[in-house]
């Protein structure tokens, strides 16, 4: 049990120390870091299109070349200004022109970062490494890069004009460059134009609706008295009597006009 004790007691201790040395050797090497930019360029797109249907948040767009673009899934935070309003997605409607600006700015920049460390030489391998004691007294080793260059006595000399005793200091500079892109969007639109009215001189077809007059209902007529009705004869005899009467002087006629003619003919 007390050897364990010990055992984490002492490796404790030496964490604690190593933390203290490395935030000493850290101390002993400066780090400077600075960013340039360099000159900033612009570049413009512009879209045009015709809405052509909106189906929930489904965008289909007629493109000033003739072709479809079909929006899927729209965000309900994009927003079209029209005629000064802020319109949704759902707010589009079916012949609505709309015009898409998109602002692409790319700016150069350049990250330069300086390191300087300060020390006396403990040890040197050309050209790879040297080791230095530091103003705390405590040795760090750092690898040569190519071309690296100390100062000594205000003198500059390479790695292996270095010597043991020699109090020396080095700078590292390296320059990263990069690029920063920033795009603006913005999305314009009109209303659809309205209805074309019709020409002044052109005749408009109005169509009227008459209801027909109702047929007022006639008069019943007031019923006659008593003694105003008309009397109505007794039917007292036939016609049939008549019309044999008619026949027989048609026939006694005809054989009175055979019997002439046979008395001519002798």
């Amino acid at each position: 049990m007390n050897s364990t004790r010990r055992t984490y007691a002492v490796s404790l201790i030496a964490a604690v120390i190593l933390s203290l040395i490395c935030v000493a050797v850290d101390a002993q090497v400066k780090t400077n870091s600075s960013t340039s930019s360099g000159q900033a360029t612009t570049q413009t797109q512009v879209e045009r299109g015709e809405v052509v249907s909106v189906n929930g948040n489904d965008l289909v767009v007629k493109m000033e070349d003739g072709s479809l673009r079909h929006f899927t899934n729209v965000p309900e935070s994009a927003r079209v200004t029209v005629d000064g309003q802020e319109l949704g997605i759902h707010d589009l409607k079916p012949g609505m022109k709309l015009q898409r600006t998109i602002t692409t700015t790319t700016v150069p920049k350049t990250i330069t970062t300086v390191q300087t460390v300060t020390g006396t030489v403990w040890h040197v391998s050309p050209p790879n490494y040297v080791t230095l004691r530091l103003e705390d007294n405590s040795t760090q080793r750092f690898k040569i890069p190519a071309g690296q260059k100390f100062t000594v006595n205000g003198q500059q000399t390479d790695a292996f004009g270095l010597r043991e005793g020699m109090k020396i200091s080095a700078t590292k500079i390296v320059e990263v460059p990069s690029t920063v892109v920033e795009q603006q969007r913005k999305v314009t639109g009109t209303m659809p134009p309205p209805p074309t009215p019709p020409a002044p001189d052109q005749p408009m077809l109005i169509a009227v609706l008459v209801a027909p007059a109702p047929t007022p209902a006639p008069a019943a007529a007031p019923a006659p008295a008593a003694s105003e009705q008309p009397k109505t004869l007794p039917q007292t005899g036939s016609s049939i009597p008549l019309l044999g009467l008619l026949g027989a002087l048609v026939l006694a006629t005809g054989l009175m006009l055979r019997a002439a003619r046979l008395i001519r003919r002798a």
